[in-house]
């Protein structure tokens, strides 16, 4: 009986832990042991040694790709930081008619990144409604290259990406606003204080974990962002190739019976890299500010 007692915990855990071995541990382990060789899709190759490093170093279109990632978390981070907490508490209020705000701003999260992608690429198309109204209007007298210039396609797909994201991270903030307790901006009312003032040292300190969270959330698929990139561009990574994300890169490498896994597993890795960093940065800066 004692013997059955202490095997139950274990027999229950085992069918997660085979499938987190499986499609987690082991997948880990034979994407570094793939960086060391040559493999190919249909073959294993064999070790070739720091090959893959080197290449990377060399790599022009890992530049680009790293520039990319870079640019696009670090105009995401602030913006999905800071504006789905104002939409959250703007919608935490209870007025007439709320509801329909709340599902508004939760309805494109809901929505297919692929299929909300394809409709803003025919918004941001030469042809499209965007350039279309403009050009009526007169703004512009030519088409704006929103999805054929570097810089413009970057942009279009990071302003997808935070209409996109406003209302999953405003879900988060929501149940963390009805953390911060009430008498604490009623005395800070009372003392005086402004809706500003109130919201930098009231409502901003109650969240300030849930804003670590997001802030990391934020980061790391930013770093890994591929849809959106991928389908306002039509798949060719924008003029040149010069728009693609080091997901897109790894994803390149690695399609197709031809495909070099042993240098895409050496790009992921590289991609690992960089996904860790802005996460131990913003753990060392919140543990400073506390």
């Amino acid at each position: 009986m004692t013997h059955r007692r202490w095997f139950t915990p274990w027999l229950l855990v085992l069918p997660a832990a085979v499938w987190l071995v499986a499609f987690n541990v082991w997948p880990s382990i034979n994407t570094i042991v793939l960086s060391f060789t040559n493999a190919k899709p249909l073959g294993g190759g064999h070790f070739t040694g720091l090959a893959n490093a080197e290449r990377v170093l060399n790599d022009d279109q890992l530049v680009d790709a790293l520039v990319n990632s870079v640019v696009f978390m670090l105009v995401c981070l602030p913006l999905l930081t800071m504006l789905p907490l104002l939409i959250a508490i703007l919608v935490e209020k209870r007025l007439p008619g709320i509801m329909f705000f709340r599902t508004a701003f939760y309805t494109p999260v809901v929505a297919s990144a692929v299929v909300v992608a394809l409709i803003w690429g025919w918004l941001l198309d030469d042809r499209g409604l965007v350039n279309g109204f403009a050009q009526w209007l007169g703004v512009v007298a030519a088409p704006v290259p929103f999805l054929t210039d570097r810089w413009l396609l970057l942009f279009s797909a990071i302003s997808l990406t935070v209409w996109k994201g406003l209302g999953y991270y405003m879900i988060i903030y929501l149940s963390a606003l009805g953390n911060v307790r009430r008498e604490l901006h009623e005395a800070a009312a009372v003392d005086g204080a402004s809706a500003i003032r109130r919201f930098w040292s009231v409502t901003v300190p109650g969240v300030r974990n849930t804003m670590l969270l997001v802030s990391v959330l934020v980061s790391v698929s930013a770093l890994r962002v591929f849809s959106e990139l991928y389908v306002l561009s039509n798949g060719t990574g924008g003029p040149g190739g010069r728009d693609m994300s080091l997901v897109m890169l790894i994803q390149m490498y690695s399609r197709g019976f031809s495909g070099h896994l042993g240098y895409a597993s050496a790009l992921s890795l590289v991609l690992l890299a960089i996904t860790i960093g802005p996460m131990l940065l913003l753990l060392r800066l919140d543990r400073k500010a506390a």
